[in-house]
């Protein structure tokens, strides 16, 4: 290698992404390390993130696989061989993830050129979908290390990328974020020192906000895309028994998603839309607002028939750093960060009257709610610090380019 500092080549499928700031805080922290990034957007995203040029890729391009793909099979055949073996012998889980796949393919096809001429030291996927693909592909065509993410939505739905054992167990090394998610790629085969579990992060810790002396009413949030893993049809129930309960309460939903009409219809027959309010999307500083107001985030996710759930949302962690109480189910990764009685409550998403019992104790115990809050604001210290997390990721990458890839 020369005496240039090490390059690792960055791979997301749309960057940045106003709903994936985890993402962003990530590379802000890498950046405080110091590491040289290159920034790829597969689909979308923007041109530039905070002084850092993101290569958005032009899907235009891919009108030139119809000469690149003669000439990459002609380099390289076995490649060629491998995928169509698999198409047509497996059936992709998703007519999403379908395409997800075949972007990445074309993704790594056009830029195999650039990336000859200008190798990366690692390339890294932040998804097991296309960008897992993609950097999968350019060290099958010619040898770029590569190291690849796979979380909740990577390994759970419908039952997981359509590529994924063939790709990962290829990588330097595969970072998930939650334990979930590594004893499930363990299941999946995967070598347990293969696996690297590193927490996400937060940039910056808040001031523990002080405890409402009055919690009545009830101000509680809930910031969730409107989609089926996110359980909101049970968290309309909570609000339906709370009210049933006598408990005073405001609540609003934060978030946009295809069942937002679904669940708004639903609220007015349950008789709770005069106390809930779907906000949509919001953008992140307003959010923290939003958490300012709150007394309590409600997290009531669910497994999706499609097999998809969360894994340990960064909003529950940005909650508790910012002294917001959480009461969660137990259906994800939650309980890695919320345990019951410890650093939050947890009850069961299809159990109304637990959440009722439960958020009644958070309104009317004040020491409960302060040891609850402090565990939870020094889990956020010792666990979801950004640039501590950065560092850990960044020794797995120095590691990876001191050694070749299997």
């Amino acid at each position: 290698m020369s005496n240039e500092a090490p390059v690792i080549a960055y791979l997301f499928n749309t960057f940045p992404n106003p709903t994936e700031t985890f993402l962003q805080r990530e590379i802000v922290a890498m950046r405080g390390h110091g590491l040289q990034m290159r920034l790829y957007s597969l689909w979308g995203g923007g041109t530039t993130f905070r002084g850092l040029p993101v290569t958005r890729f032009n899907k235009w391009r891919l009108l030139t696989l119809f000469w690149l793909i003669p000439y990459e099979a002609w380099r390289r055949p076995e490649v060629l061989r491998q995928l169509l073996r698999g198409l047509v012998t497996r059936r992709p889980p998703s007519f999403l993830n379908f395409w997800e796949n075949m972007l990445g393919a074309g993704f790594s096809c056009v830029v195999a050129r650039e990336f000859r001429r200008n190798p990366p030291a690692l390339i890294h996927a932040t998804w097991a979908g296309a960008p897992a693909t993609a950097a999968w592909l350019l060290w099958r065509i010619d040898g770029h290390r590569f190291s690849a993410a796979a979380h909740a939505y990577d390994l759970y739905r419908h039952g997981g990328d359509w590529w994924l054992r063939e790709k990962l167990e290829c990588a330097a090394f595969v970072h998930t974020s939650t334990e979930m998610g590594r004893a499930e790629l363990e299941e999946r085969g995967l070598a347990p020192d293969k696996i690297a579990c590193i927490r996400r992060g937060l940039e910056r810790l808040p001031a523990l906000k002080p405890l409402r002396a009055v919690r009545t009413p009830l101000h509680l949030v809930c910031v969730a895309r409107l989609v089926e893993k996110k359980g909101l049809d049970h968290q309309l129930r909570v609000y339906a028994a709370l009210r049933a309960a006598g408990v005073a309460f405001e609540a609003r939903i934060i978030g946009e998603g295809p069942l937002r009409a679904e669940l708004e219809r639903l609220a007015a027959r349950l008789g709770v839309a005069g106390s809930v309010t779907f906000c949509g999307h919001l953008p992140h500083h307003e959010v923290l607002g939003q958490l300012a107001w709150a007394d309590v985030l409600l997290h009531t996710g669910v497994i999706a028939p499609s097999g998809d759930r969360d894994g340990l949302p960064n909003v529950i962690p940005e909650a508790m750093s910012a002294g917001v109480l959480v009461v969660t189910s137990p259906e994800a990764a939650t309980t890695e960060a919320v345990t019951d009685g410890v650093t939050g409550l947890v009850a069961p998403a299809m159990a109304p009257e637990a959440w009722v019992a439960a958020l009644r104790r958070l309104a009317a115990e004040d020491a409960l709610a302060e040891a609850l809050r402090t565990a939870a604001h020094r889990w956020v210290e010792e666990n979801f610090d950004a640039r501590k997390n950065a560092g850990r990721l960044l020794a797995r990458f120095e590691a990876a380019i001191g050694r070749s890839t299997p």
